[in-house]
């Protein structure tokens, strides 16, 4: 076999996704997973879905038993990555629901033991965040920051609260495994 890849996933969070994906765009050996919302929103923000294609293999939320879940299994990922990641999904981690391709995707990273990083959207009070239009401010609840919170102490996980910390926790993690 191939050297194990690193699976990418993006949900419906639009926090800093240019960002996110610029750097996506300069890594090798990885595989992007978009939940529904996910696609959405990289519409949303005009992002050509078709062309990031030709950068990556890309997954879609199509299946009910989310399919692509068994590679982990077959040791084909040495990482997993959600970035950025809803409070959504965040409480679906968080109580152990794996009902979407990316919810199932980090579950079974977890039961194989693989590490995952987490990026989420909510982390403080007050942030600022990106919309389609630029700049914004958000307040997230109390319940989406218990969320983020809880989530911090799950095995196997790292969480990062911005852009850079992401890019050095992926690059800290590709220097591991190699």
């Amino acid at each position: 076999m191939e050297q194990p890849r690193l699976a990418w996933a993006i949900t419906g969070s639009g926090h800093y996704i240019e960002e996110c994906l610029e750097f996506i765009l300069t890594l090798d050996n990885i595989d992007l997973y978009l939940s529904s919302a996910g696609e959405e929103v990289l519409k949303m923000y005009g992002i050509d879905i078709k062309k990031l294609t030709y950068s990556m293999p890309i997954y879609r939320d199509k299946a009910a038993s989310a399919p692509p879940v068994g590679l982990f299994y077959k040791n084909y990922y040495h990482t997993f990555v959600m970035a950025p990641t809803t409070s959504n999904t965040i409480a679906k981690c968080v109580l152990g629901i794996a009902d979407t391709l990316v919810t199932n995707l980090y579950a079974q990273a977890g039961k194989c033991r693989i590490s995952s990083i987490v990026y989420p959207c909510d982390i403080y009070p007050a942030m600022e965040t990106t919309a389609p239009g630029g700049k914004v401010m958000v307040y997230p609840r109390k319940i989406d920051l218990e969320g983020t919170a809880k989530i911090r102490k799950l095995e196997y996980t790292q969480v990062v609260e911005n852009v850079e910390d992401l890019i050095k926790a992926v690059n800290q993690r590709l220097e591991f495994v190699a």
